[in-house]
Order: C-alpha cells, then sequence, then structure tokens
C-alpha cells in the first residue's frame, strides 16, 4: 500500500475542478435564491402589500413604524402641525373599514433604485389606485432589501368638534381641546388636527344625554388631509332641561305681587286705582326650541301668554271691577353645557 503522499498526489485534477464548479454552482444558485427574494418578499411591492395588509389586520401601531410612515418635526412644520400634533388615532379599534382586495398594479424601478408601486383596493365602497414611492435602505444582514415610504403615506384629519368639544371615532372618546389653553378653551366650536394611518374609513361621532351627532364616514387616502365636522344638537332631554327652567323662572315671575315683576318678560301699565294685590299666571308658557348660535345654543324670541286678575277703580266714575286680562309675552335665550354638565339659560 502506498503512502498518505502518495494517495494525495494521485488526486485527479478533474476532480478539484469538480469541486471548484460546485462550489461556483452552489453560490450561483445562493445569488439567484437572494436576487428573487430581493424582487418578491423583500422587494418594493411587497413591501407595500406588507403596510396595507397591517392596517387590514387592525395592527396600526406596527404600520405606523413602518418605515417611513412617522413624520418628523420638520415634515411636521411643513404641514403647518405643532411638534405634539394629536397621535390619538393611531391605535387599534379606530379605523372603521380598511383597505381590501389588495392588487399590486404596477411596480416601476427608477435610476436610483427607488420604485413606484401602484396597489389598487377597495375601501368602503369604493375602488382605489394609489401611487406609493418607495426608496432602499440599508439593506438586512447586508444582501436582503430594505425600502421605506419617501412620501409618508400617513393622513391628517381635521376635526372640527361643532357645539361640543368631545368626539368619538370608533372606540374613542376624545377631546379636541387637549393640546389648547388660554381663551381657546372657552370657544363654542373647537378643531384640531389627528396623524391617522391611510388608506383607512373613519367614523366620527358623538353621543350623550344631553348632545347628539349623527355618525360622519371619512375615508382617508395615502397623504391626505381630509376634514370632518362632527356637528353636536340637543338633544330631547337638553331642550326639556331648558324648559323646566324657562317655565320655573316664569312661575317666580307669577309670584311677584306687583304690576311690573322685577326681571320679568311681562308686566301691565294701569291707570285706574290698584285695590288688590295683583295676581298673576302662566296660561301659555314659550316652547323652547334651540339652534346652534356662535356662542351658544339659542331659543328665538318665542311667544307665551301670561294672566293678570287684580281689582281696580275707576278714576272716572269710581266704578270697582275685577280686571282678567292676557298679556302676550315673548323670551329669547342662550343655553350652554357647563364643565360640571349642569345647563346655564341666559334670558335675552
Amino acid at each position: 500500500m502506498g503512502s498518505t503522499a502518495e494517495r494525495s498526489a494521485r488526486v485527479s485534477p478533474l476532480s478539484v475542478v469538480g469541486w471548484v464548479g460546485l462550489a461556483a454552482l452552489l453560490a450561483s444558485g445562493f445569488l439567484a435564491a437572494l436576487g428573487g427574494l430581493n424582487q418578491t418578499l423583500y422587494g418594493a411591492s411587497s413591501f407595500v402589500t406588507r403596510y396595507l395588509e397591517l392596517i387590514a389586520d387592525d395592527d396600526i401601531a406596527l404600520a405606523a413604524a413602518t418605515p417611513g410612515v412617522s413624520l418628523d418635526q420638520a415634515d411636521l412644520a411643513a404641514l403647518g402641525l405643532p411638534a405634539d400634533v394629536s397621535t390619538a388615532l393611531l391605535r387599534s379599534t379606530v379605523v372603521s373599514a380598511a383597505p381590501e382586495s389588495v392588487q399590486i398594479t404596477a411596480d416601476v424601478a427608477h435610476e436610483d433604485g427607488s420604485h413606484t408601486v401602484t396597489a389598487s383596493y377597495r375601501l368602503g365602497t369604493a375602488i382605489i389606485d394609489t401611487e406609493f414611492e418607495v426608496r432602499p435602505i440599508a439593506p438586512l444582514y447586508g444582501v436582503l432589501n430594505r425600502w421605506e415610504f419617501a412620501v409618508s403615506p400617513m393622513a391628517v384629519i381635521d376635526v372640527t368638534a361643532a357645539h361640543n368639544p368631545f368626539f368619538q371615532v370608533g372606540a374613542l372618546n376624545l377631546d379636541t381641546r387637549a393640546r389648547k389653553s388660554g381663551d381657546d378653551l372657552t370657544a363654542f366650536s373647537q378643531t384640531a388636527p389627528y396623524l391617522a394611518i391611510a388608506p383607512a374609513v373613519y367614523e366620527f361621532s358623538y353621543e350623550s344625554a344631553l348632545l347628539i351627532a349623527q355618525t360622519v364616514e371619512l375615508p382617508a387616502e395615502p397623504s391626505s388631509r381630509p376634514s370632518v365636522t362632527v356637528d353636536a344638537q340637543p338633544t330631547p332631554e337638553f331642550v326639556s332641561r331648558v324648559q323646566t327652567q324657562l317655565d320655573a323662572y316664569l312661575d317666580g315671575c307669577a309670584t311677584q305681587q306687583v304690576l311690573q315683576p322685577t326681571s320679568c318678560p311681562f308686566g301691565e301699565e294701569i291707570s285706574d286705582r290698584v285695590l288688590s294685590a295683583p295676581q298673576w299666571s302662566i296660561v301659555s308658557y314659550p316652547t323652547v326650541t334651540l339652534s346652534a348660535g356662535e356662542t351658544a345654543f339659542e331659543m328665538p324670541p318665542t311667544p307665551g301668554v301670561a294672566h293678570l286678575s287684580v281689582e281696580v277703580q275707576s278714576l272716572f266714575d269710581g266704578e270697582v271691577q275685577q280686571l282678567e286680562t292676557d298679556e302676550t309675552f315673548q323670551v329669547a335665550l342662550d343655553a350652554s353645557i357647563q364643565p360640571d354638565g349642569s345647563i346655564s339659560v341666559q334670558l335675552k
């Protein structure tokens, strides 16, 4: 038997070439597989698709963390937004409808490595086509493509809470005054911007014992700035409470045994001699109706009827008689909800 050195010397050059070829083949296969991954799973189209799927899965926190979605201070300033703009909508249970039936209809590569990816999807009842601009960032493990949105798809929703600072969206109850101070806190209607994941549909509403606003459905497309008004109006309970206060006020006026009750909307002037204490009663109370004004809910001048009963003596012939007369009067008022939930009524 030959020595180990002799057996090594007899290794065929063809075997070496074979091993080199196999290594080259494996390297070529790896590169091909890597290229395939970068074109598919790690491609620009997949990046956009995953973002839309996160919204569909209501994983809003992860969608907001997708590279290129968040807005830095420079972005906020360019949009005219404060650095502390509300992010309250960037959470689950807020979106009422997410993109469905997503299809990538185009993926155009540019010389600088960026891509324009066009996605078609259904949002609510509408079919929408959106172009997303994405660009490469530092690759994963140095070899797998990673991307970010060159233009953030984040939407900004300007919410006007009319006649009431509060509104509801999804499972959230929000106050438009949260980041305000000073005189801004007292405005009858409030407007505030909110960052929102897009594309998505949001439903805005409000309901309490005293105020109610009809639900408004708002589609927010990527990189858009839509606005919505939550128009709060008095409930029957609100109107009933104001009516109760107004009736009590008029009843108080009627207890004053004078011809001209102080700070009251009715009174009588009599030229004859008054022989008895005047007795007032309310025949018909003004019916309260409320509509939004500039600073409060307003009731326009509304008629009522008061009755006066008093014994008088004629200065002309001395005749004594019981005067019974109805007097029509009008009442207008402002009504507003106080911080403690009570209703303030101011007569005008």
